[in-house]
Parts: C-alpha cells; structure tokens; sequence
C-alpha cells in the first residue's frame, strides 16, 4: 500500500496535521523538526508515522520523493489494520469535510 504524503521541514514540532482517504488513496499531511539534508527529514517521517499509526517502523519504507515536499510512503503490512489506525487518528478528515 502506498501512501500520499506531504511533508514540511524545519517545523517547530513533529505531528500529523491531516489525514484524508480520496478516490486517489491515502493523503497524509506531515511536519518534522529535522531539516531536509542527508536524509533527516524523510527518517524523521518514518519515525513519525511509525509512532502516530502504531506499526513499525520495519513496515514503512520511502517509495520515491527523498529530495521533494510531496513523498510516497511503502506500507508492508497488513492493509487492513493500517486502514483502520489511519480512521481511527484524530487527524483524519472524512471526505468532503475542510
């Protein structure tokens, strides 16, 4: 399963701001303290998602945008579960709800 994510650096705090399930899939939006070089920020987001969504980290793995705000994140696990922690987190937006 793959995961939409926008991340911001450099933020006073690590948190999720926003979780939203569109037609697309899954759309995280993500803020990390860590600055975005030689990796900080992307391990730091790993950290992050691994802790808010209760999977381990073993299970999360960068699919593509390493240098870039917007990232694929690779969950391998079980979907089910996943979907139901990503619901369940008091950042999640259900559709057409600003």
């Amino acid at each position: 399963m793959l995961l939409s994510v926008r991340l911001t650096p450099r933020a006073s705090s690590d948190r999720v701001d926003g979780i939203e399930l569109s037609p697309d899939g899954w759309r995280i939006e993500a803020r990390v303290r860590a600055v975005p070089e030689k990796g900080f920020a992307n391990e730091a987001l790993i950290r992050l998602l691994a802790e808010a969504l209760g999977v381990p980290k073993s299970t999360l793995s960068l699919a593509s945008g390493s240098k870039g705000r917007e990232k694929r994140v690779r969950f391998a696990g079980d979907e089910a579960s996943l979907g139901h922690a990503l619901r369940a987190h008091s950042c999640f937006r259900p559709a057409g709800i600003a």
